[in-house]
């Protein structure tokens, strides 16, 4: 690929690969959520949100999402005008999430629509093996695959560092990792992966598979001793102004990880919602909430607040 390439991100973890691995230059379209790295921000809008979510409860988030998805809507607008400017000849997209991002026959419509057509970057991972892929899929597509192998090699430096560390400790704290409130949703995906090798144990959690609804009653009795808050889509800011449902659950006060303060609200959009480089520090700041005198945390101290 040539220099001049112009790359189109309908997703934010692909604009953050993109930029890290200095394409920065080239990504001209991004959608409103692209915010990392900061530059991000000054790309060309051409994906939005249908819903007002940034004033919506989690509980009425849910309740629209399931409405509009239910009717055969999209959650998401493309500017179809802006894009056919921009004339991509790489558009980075996804088939995982219809939440998370345009995903299936909605990009596919708006492709049909183009007069030129760009080459289709499908990024769909599940695991942290599969975000990887994703990461050397983008280099090849943009022809820096020395520069996306060096990214992968030193994320996974990182992450074995914390597999050698976690086999020598002896105890293991049952983990519940809520990646929504109202209705309360486990682990999913690449997840339930890092909580392993940050040296803990989440029975809810679904490796390598979506993230599905939990009953509260479960997590009381699966009995976690850390508890981590992290809303899929939400800062550590937004995740703080989500908390209440949790406190006025049956059987809050009798859950050991409430008990021992250990109850942990987390950035997840940064750190563990979307598929991209910084899942290692998320992996490591789990490891850090868990063993806290086995492992520092030097990220920033606005990841993660304890409650």
């Amino acid at each position: 690929m040539t220099a001049t390439q112009r790359i189109v991100s309908f997703l934010p973890s692909a604009t953050e690969i993109a930029i890290t691995l200095g394409l920065g230059d080239q990504v001209v379209g991004v959608t409103h959520e692209c915010d990392y790295p900061p530059e991000a921000r000054n790309r060309t809008v051409v994906v939005r949100n249908v819903l007002p979510i940034e004033t919506m409860s989690q509980g009425e988030i849910d309740k629209a999402v399931a409405e509009q998805i239910g009717s055969g809507q999209s959650l998401y607008q493309i500017d179809e005008r802006l894009l056919q400017e921009l004339s991509p000849d790489l558009i980075l997209t996804q088939d995982l999430c219809q939440v998370c991002a345009p995903s299936g026959n909605e990009v596919s419509q708006v492709l049909g629509s183009l007069k030129k057509k760009p080459q289709i970057l499908w990024m769909t991972p599940r695991t942290l093996a599969e975000i990887e892929e994703n990461i050397r899929d983008l280099g090849a597509a943009a022809g820096i695959v020395e520069k996306a192998n060096q990214l992968i090699a030193e994320g996974r430096l990182r992450l074995d560092r914390l597999v050698s560390r976690s086999a020598e400790l002896k105890y293991r704290p049952r983990v519940s990792f809520l990646e929504w409130l109202d209705p309360v949703y486990c682990a999913g995906h690449w997840v339930p992966e890092m909580i392993e090798i940050a040296g803990g144990v989440d029975e809810l959690g679904r490796k390598g598979a979506d993230s599905v609804r939990v009953s509260w009653d479960e997590i009381v009795k699966w009995s976690p001793e850390v508890l981590i808050i992290a809303p899929c889509g939400f800062d550590l800011e937004q995740v703080l102004e989500q908390l209440s449902p949790l406190h006025t659950r049956p059987g809050w006060s009798e859950i050991p990880a409430v008990r021992d303060g250990k109850v942990f609200a987390v950035d997840a959009n940064s750190y563990f919602a979307r598929p991209g480089p910084r899942v290692v520090e998320g992996t490591e700041l789990l490891a850090h909430l868990f063993h806290p005198d086995v492992f520092a945390w030097t990220g920033p101290k606005n990841a993660y607040a304890k409650l």
